[in-house]
């Protein structure tokens, strides 16, 4: 049964502090500020001493400051990923309390970041040598092969950033209310903007001319071709990926090289994604989008109908109300195939996602695949009594011709439980009454004692062999 959280005692003095040298202020000035003692701010900032009410109305009133910035547990999943860094042999003698971990994610977030970084590219080294791929390779081809890779330190950057980019909100939210001006559906105006301002033409185009290409744009003659067999959501979605680099390339540019220092691959690879991002928000402009979500308790498929976007775009699109003024509900989203294997993740919560692997054979996200478009709903609880309501459904990204490979994926939304009953899933649900299933990161980052469907022992954990008892899971592993 769901529990009752008592009111949580908000610590967070280092964020408190890093605000106070962001703004250059002395402890006696910032105290003035906020109507308390220098005395009990430097208790605050040691986080001998919680901010209160009052002190986060005062930093709103004061600095701006959203006063939900200081009770997101701002390093709770980098302390996840320490955590799970540390289950790596070779940090296997350390014995890292947890309660270090998490006090040196809270007070030194830039020391934690670089020295995750530096892990994923020794991660990355490693595995690459482990596959032979270095054997008889020169070293202008293996050097690329060392650092930290693309995929991973884009996850980084989209975390960090709450997946939330405001300039991209701003512009897109100001475009889409001009295109309305006109009148036409979205994918009209976006099309005939294409060509009036950019000299763009857009055409759908045979699958047997497009082949395996879903988009394609031709510098050269200025035409962006779609496939066939694309559906509505997806034409109007390229479209405005193409409008990004059209018209506001300038702006990827500099958020690119602001947020990314890397190599150009890295770059481009960031480009892509806040194209994608300016989509996806150009056809569901913040205001209006958040509040409809608001109005219809987070209902996707309404909110599909009404922003002519699919199911995945809306999901997706709910992972990114970040904004001070005008949040939505903190969900994260993961994308998996019918294999476990995860291709897409974004949180805006705390939701702590494994750095490697799948995910929980219990979560029921892989109980979709056995009744596509069907949404299932559960509550699930992770091994540090954390809960969560997750949604779950398969999804399908365009048509698939005869004979071809069809791609199997479903997406898993989910919030805190304390938020599930301000969506329409949630309503009916008597969630005091519903056990929380049980589940795990994953198998390796996991140390529930008698799991059936453990494929794994918990990485810190020793395995145990007894010749004369067979559990309910495969392995049996030393409590400490």
């Amino acid at each position: 049964m769901t529990k009752q959280a008592p009111p949580r005692k908000i610590f967070a003095g280092p964020r408190l502090k890093r605000l106070r040298r962001e703004r250059q202020l002395t402890q006696a000035r910032m105290a003035g500020d906020l109507d308390v003692s220098p005395s009990y701010l430097n208790l605050m900032e040691r986080n001998q001493r919680p901010i209160t009410v009052q002190v986060l109305l005062r930093l709103t009133d004061v600095y701006g400051v959203d006063p939900r910035a200081f009770m997101d547990g701002e390093g709770e999943q980098s302390a996840t990923e320490v955590e799970q860094m540390l289950t790596d042999p070779l940090f296997r003698e350390a014995g890292v309390p947890r309660a270090e971990v998490r006090d040196a994610a809270e007070n030194s977030p830039a020391l934690i970041a670089a020295m995750l970084r530096l892990y994923r590219a020794y991660a990355a080294a490693r595995e690459a040598s482990e596959a032979g791929v270095f054997a008889g390779a020169d070293r202008d081809r293996a050097e690329p092969l060392l650092g930290e890779s693309p995929i991973d330190r884009l996850r980084a950057i989209l975390q960090e950033a709450r997946n939330h980019f405001p300039e991209l909100e701003a512009v897109a939210e100001t475009f889409a209310s001009n295109l309305a001006l006109g009148g036409h559906d979205l994918f009209f105006s976006l099309c005939e903007h294409l060509r009036s301002r950019h000299g763009v033409r857009v055409r759908a185009l045979p699958v047997e001319v497009m082949g395996d290409r879903l988009r394609s744009y031709d510098h050269h003659r200025r035409q962006l071709t779609i496939s066939e067999v694309m559906d509505q959501p997806g034409r109007t979605f390229q479209a405005a990926y193409q409008l990004a680099f059209s018209e506001f390339s300038p702006l990827l540019d500099e958020i690119s090289r602001r947020l990314e220092q890397g190599d150009e691959i890295s770059l481009k690879l960031l480009r892509v994604t806040l194209a994608n991002y300016f989509a996806g928000a150009l056809m569901m402009p913040y205001g209006r989008f958040h509040e409809a979500a608001e109005l219809v308790g987070y209902d996707i498929d309404v909110l599909a109908a009404r922003f002519g976007a699919s199911f995945e775009q809306v999901a997706h699109r709910l992972t990114t109300l970040a904004r001070p003024t005008a949040r939505g509900i903190p969900f994260f989203l993961v994308r998996v195939d019918n294999a476990g294997n995860v291709s897409k993740r974004f949180s805006s919560s705390r939701f702590p996602f494994a750095h490697s692997g799948g995910t929980c054979a219990l979560w029921n996200i892989h109980a979709t695949f056995s009744d596509p478009g069907r949404i299932l709903t559960q509550v699930v609880e992770l091994t540090d009594g954390t809960q969560w309501f997750s949604i779950a459904r398969t999804v399908r990204r365009s048509i698939t011709p005869w004979g071809s490979i069809e791609p199997r994926f479903a997406i898993g939304l989910g919030c805190e439980i304390k938020y599930a009953r301000r969506l329409v899933y949630g309503k009916r649900l008597d969630l005091d009454a519903l056990d929380p299933m049980p589940i795990g990161i994953n198998c390796r980052l996991c140390d529930r004692p008698a799991c059936p469907q453990r494929a794994a022992p918990p990485a810190l954990r020793g395995l145990q062999v007894d010749e004369t008892m067979r559990s309910v899971s495969p392995f049996t592993f030393r409590d400490v």
